[in-house]
């Protein structure tokens, strides 16, 4: 069956770039919630008429007063069904929401896990108003976290803040800050961290990660670092708190500037930190109870997940322009290790 589209039509404004493209760009609806890049697509498609013909070289001359319309695939119906799961909501309005995610729950269906997700949650949750982006009727995911890792996360409900959250993604001038436990202190005092590739530390002991990853040549569920090829990812880090004399274990606080798939964990692991719990890139470190308790290397051994909390997240209001910022305090489980911890010292 053929999907349902329905008629923007608009009037090509006064000085008009030349180029169709960029004239859409600018003179299209706020309402229609049309990207740049989606109307790019759309125009070798054949989805765009100008004065009643089809134009399909982005490239075309239009002139002011120009009939422009477009025909839009109207979202379909997600095959994805909602499941009344509880939720955490942190701020919610006809926009957006921001969730406070628990570990061990995944954003979005996928084989192995296709029910009791965030999306799931999600579709019942917000009911009609769902971002429609992608020709799907869906919750608008613009970003995501591990499925065990616990923290923030801004999820769109209409097409107007898909397309504003994922242009501010695009650019990396969302701010987002974690929070987590790893093996050992990435001090700018030791110097073994001056020898490893991708390192240097900034002022006030601010540990940079930069490299490029890419996935793992043998374990395609892994990301591993690289130095030719692979996306660039960014990575830094601060020391919290130490614990141990000779420090054992820290909590720190991470920020990215990039976002790639497992980049803090990928990364802490290439300068010799991995997060505790960390079943991936963690190997199979442990603590010495000649170092510190035998409390706490039971409770570095048997934490269950990567020690990674999304404990920040800031970003611009994608429909009101209003700056937004979020806080999530530590999760019960990384806050009891912290605990066992401190009593270690």
């Amino acid at each position: 069956m053929a999907a349902s589209r329905q008629i923007v039509s608009f009037q090509i404004a006064a000085d008009p770039p030349q180029r169709l493209d960029k004239a859409l760009s600018r003179d299209v609806p706020d309402a229609a919630s049309l990207s740049r890049s989606r109307l790019a697509r759309m125009i070798p498609l054949g989805e765009v008429t100008v004065n009643g013909a089809v134009v399909t070289d982005p490239r075309a001359k239009v002139v002011e007063g120009d009939t422009i319309e477009v025909s839009v695939e109207l979202p379909a119906d997600s095959h994805i069904s909602g499941e009344d799961i509880p939720l955490e909501v942190v701020f919610e309005d006809d926009d957006l929401i921001v969730i406070n995610k628990p570990a061990g729950m995944v954003v979005h269906p996928a084989p192995g896990s296709p029910t009791g997700t965030l999306v799931n949650a999600l579709l019942h949750h917000c009911g009609d108003s769902l971002s429609g982006v992608g020709g799907e009727k869906r919750p608008g995911i613009v970003h995501r976290i591990d499925k065990d890792t616990s923290g923030l996360l801004v999820v769109a409900k209409s097409d107007k803040a898909h397309h504003g959250l994922a242009a501010q993604f695009e650019k990396h001038t969302v701010v987002r800050h974690y929070h987590a436990i790893c093996y050992g202190a990435p001090d700018a005092n030791d110097p073994r961290l001056r020898g490893v590739r991708g390192t240097n530390f900034e002022a006030g002991n601010i540990l940079k990660i930069s490299t490029q990853l890419a996935r793992h040549k043998h374990d395609r569920q892994r990301q591993a670092v690289i130095w030719h090829g692979g996306r660039h990812a960014v990575t830094r880090s601060r020391i919290l708190k130490t614990f141990g004399v000779t420090p054992v274990a820290a909590l720190i606080e991470c920020w990215l500037e990039t976002g790639r798939t497992h980049q803090i964990r990928v990364h802490m692991a290439h300068v010799g930190h991995a997060l505790i719990g960390d079943p991936t890139y963690g190997g199979k470190r442990k603590l010495s109870n000649k170092a510190v308790s035998e409390a706490a290397v039971q409770a570095v051994r048997d934490f269950p997940r990567q020690a990674l909390h999304a404990a920040s997240l800031g970003f611009v209001h994608p429909v009101t322009g209003e700056n937004m910022a979020f806080e999530a305090a530590l999760p019960d489980d990384m806050r009891a290790l912290l605990a066992v911890l401190r009593g270690a010292d």
